[in-house]
């Protein structure tokens, strides 16, 4: 665990300063230096290219992972690294050429309720196309055990732009439409410097000779897009049909409690990068003993760090929400909902990669086109009857459901669980904490109540967790800084 413990403090680092600073931008900038409408515009072009992101990408982030560490000789890995950059173009480009044949069809359809969407539907494709390169070259890196850099691409870089244009807006320097496309430049120069980066590297070397297991690889692609379809379908959906059966201002309303609870998913982000590779490998090599280890050791590790962040937030919801404009007050309830969908993502460690990197991936795919229905079809029956508030319920539920299956899915296979007796004692110190801290505040301005509460909170949690021994890793932390 000693690299996925380095890397993974690293990437959580970069992960959480581009968090605060998208945390700015988010609750502060884009709530008052834009109109309710353009945010909700750029909040909706941009979940809809996540969406379909994986299908652009034609699962080659994943494919690079799961296949990368079985070719040994330098011609085959050049061999299946040309695959991997073809392969995006080859679903790329008929999906853009139906999209510009039925373009007054598609447009009528999204456009059903809120026009203003109209002139932007085709930035939705191309910032599709970018974020799939982009996750190419990022695979591409973490393949060689360098994780970091892209992490700080993908979670830094394009906040950092984004508040320098946010700023631009707010003195007249640009104006909210050309705010929209130089986001997508953005993207663009992100993509570029990914891609300089990866081949910095590993240098491809053009070599279409036919792989061996070529037909294994383009049928893990195809139905590995189902895959990366489905988690980002049940993370972004829910904006992506806000904007089409209510009016496009209640995304941005949305978006706020979202990030805010999203913040909850970044151990799991963070640690994701280094322990994907890893599993792979293990897989690949049989160790059932170091599989199980890894899956016990992330699941453990990462509720003990997002269990703190979980209550930091519900606990100061109410004041956080007290700094940002009034009009955005009524997520809190979508707030607590999906930073307990999110909490229970990071108790399933490495489930995700020992699945989709297992033999098994097919049937977690028929399991996970299921719940891509399910959640559409109570997106559909919660957003017109209950606005932001449904689509919260909507992804809870269809969230609980998926995880749920995946850990059934793990034990039947491998016969293993992620939970240990530790497991409990953190649900159990989390809930008391919970119930000891949440009706109580300082009658004092928000920002010194968020730090009082904060600094007490921490102090009594991260003490427990190093007296009882709850997680070796987060101990093994806590003594670096503190001498006891």
């Amino acid at each position: 665990m000693g690299i996925v413990v380095s890397q993974s403090i690293k990437n959580t680092l970069a992960t959480y300063v581009g968090f605060i600073i998208g945390g700015v931008n988010i609750l502060f900038l884009y709530t008052n230096f834009l109109s309710d409408a353009y945010f909700g515009l750029i909040q909706y072009i941009f979940s809809t290219a996540a969406v379909m992101m994986p299908l652009m990408a034609f699962g080659v982030h994943n494919t690079l992972v799961k296949f990368y560490s079985l070719f040994k000789t330098r011609q085959s890995q050049n061999s299946f690294l040309t695959l991997m950059l073809i392969m995006p173009m080859l679903m790329a480009i008929p999906i853009g050429l139906i999209g510009y044949l039925c373009f007054d069809a598609i447009s009528s359809w999204l456009t059903s309720e809120n026009e203003i969407i109209k002139d932007y539907i085709w930035i939705i494709y191309i910032s599709a196309v970018f974020f799939a390169y982009f996750e190419v070259f990022y695979a591409w890196s973490k393949v060689q055990m360098r994780s970091v850099f892209g992490n700080f691409m993908k979670e830094v870089f394009h906040r950092i732009c984004s508040t320098i244009l946010l700023f631009a807006l707010y003195y007249d320097l640009l104006t909210p439409a050309e705010l929209i496309y130089a986001l997508v430049l953005v993207y663009l120069i992100r993509v570029v410097i990914m891609a300089l980066y990866a081949f910095s590297l590993k240098l491809p070397i053009i070599n279409l000779s036919k792989l061996p297991n070529t037909s294994s690889i383009l049928k893990y692609s195809a139905l590995i897009i189902i895959a990366g379809s489905i988690a980002n379908v049940i993370l972004e959906i829910d904006k992506f049909m806000i904007g089409h059966y209510v009016k496009i201002e209640n995304v941005a309303y949305y978006a706020v409690a979202i990030y805010i609870a999203s913040v909850i998913g970044v151990p799991s982000r963070a640690m994701h990068q280094i322990t994907s590779p890893l599993t792979a490998k293990l897989l690949n090599e049989k160790n059932k003993e170091e599989l199980k280890l890894l899956y016990q050791k992330s699941s453990l590790t990462l509720f003990v760090v997002s269990g703190l962040i979980f209550l930091l937030i519900i606990l100061n919801i109410s004041e956080l929400y007290e700094l940002i404009p009034e009009k955005y007050s009524g997520g809190i309830v979508v707030v607590f909902l999906i930073g307990l969908a999110k909490l229970f993502d990071n108790v399933l460690g490495n489930n995700n990669a020992i699945l989709f990197n297992s033999d098994h991936y097919r049937m977690v795919l028929v399991l996970g086109f299921g719940l891509v229905i399910i959640t559409i079809i109570l997106n559909a029956i919660f957003i017109p009857k209950y606005g932001t508030i449904g689509a919260a319920y909507a992804t809870f539920i269809s969230i609980l459901l998926y995880n749920s299956c995946k850990i059934i899915f793990v034990k039947y296979w491998f016969n293993i669980l992620p939970f240990t007796t530790n497991t409990l004692k953190v649900s159990i110190l989390i809930i008391l904490l919970f119930c000891l801290f949440y009706f109580w505040d300082f009658p004092l301005h928000p920002i010194i109540n968020i730090f009082l509460k904060s600094t007490i909170i921490c102090v009594l949690y991260l003490f427990w967790v190093y007296y009882f021994k709850l997680s070796d890793d987060v101990t093994s932390i806590i003594k670096r800084f503190v001498k006891f």
